[in-house]
């Protein structure tokens, strides 16, 4: 069975994970099919696209024993957030569990976040040695502000769905019960917009949050590139693949 599985119904594309045996973390082949499913251009009877999760945890983020060190540049999960965002209609993220890492990335890169109550997001990268590139802290700076990038990304924690929603990070956090119903009212509600409409507001809004890609930071993508290829790193992704706490010596 494929790893990410895409059907559509009338106006409703469905793109699901389907890795849960891995908690749905992003492997190369995850990657390109999800790049490629946001790259090809939307049927005329398309209205909205549904990211949605199998198994209890969304996404716990890239595979780390894919994890290659100290790249430089556009990176594949990079191109795949860039592509939904650039997704000429809307894109709706149903989050039953945990988002982490690349997987609060995934959820965020969509334009509207229904999670239930139990779910947990966070970048907690800070805790293995690891940093995110400039193009996914952007990312977070635009929807948490300072502030909230600062306690996702220093701190590293796991904020409750609640939490989220209460900075304004995700569209609605309900009730597990109440999810599946909450998000089909958001879906539905889309697809009965006019279609021009959403394409040219999608247009706008993604036109006016991608200003920041003119700054220049070649430092920053070397001190993360000098991150990723650290003996902390190392260090810590083996302890937590390991399950134990890391020895950090900041070499």
């Amino acid at each position: 069975m494929a790893k990410v599985e895409v059907t559509t119904r009338g106006a409703v594309r469905e793109v699901v994970l389907t890795r849960a045996d891995k908690r749905n973390a992003l492997d190369a082949e995850m990657l390109s099919r999800l790049e490629a499913a946001f790259t090809a251009a939307p049927p005329t009877a398309e209205r909205v696209t549904v990211l949605r999760a199998e198994g209890p945890v969304f996404c716990a983020g890239l595979d780390l024993r894919e994890r290659g060190g100290g790249q430089v540049g556009a990176s594949p999960i990079e191109a795949m957030l860039h592509a939904i965002e650039l997704y000429p209609l809307p894109v709706v993220a149903v989050v039953q569990g945990d988002a982490i890492a690349g997987g609060n990335e995934l959820a965020l890169h969509c334009d509207f976040v229904v999670a239930s109550e139990t779910a947990r997001f966070g970048m907690s990268l800070a805790k293995i040695g690891l940093a995110p590139s400039w193009f996914l802290a952007k990312k977070l700076l635009e929807v948490a502000g300072p502030v909230g990038a600062r306690e996702m990304l220093l701190l590293g924690d796991l904020l409750p769905a609640r939490r989220m929603a209460e900075l304004g990070l995700i569209y609605r956090a309900v009730a597990a019960a109440d999810l599946e119903a909450t998000a089909r009212a958001v879906i539905q509600r889309l697809a009965a917009n006019a279609p021009l409409s959403l394409r040219a507001m999608k247009a706008v809004l993604v036109r006016a949050m991608t200003f920041r890609d003119g700054i220049g930071h070649a430092d920053v993508d070397a001190l993360v590139a000098a991150a990723s290829a650290s003996a902390d790193a190392r260090e810590g992704v083996a302890a937590m693949l390991e399950r134990r706490a890391p020895r950090f010596e900041g070499r």
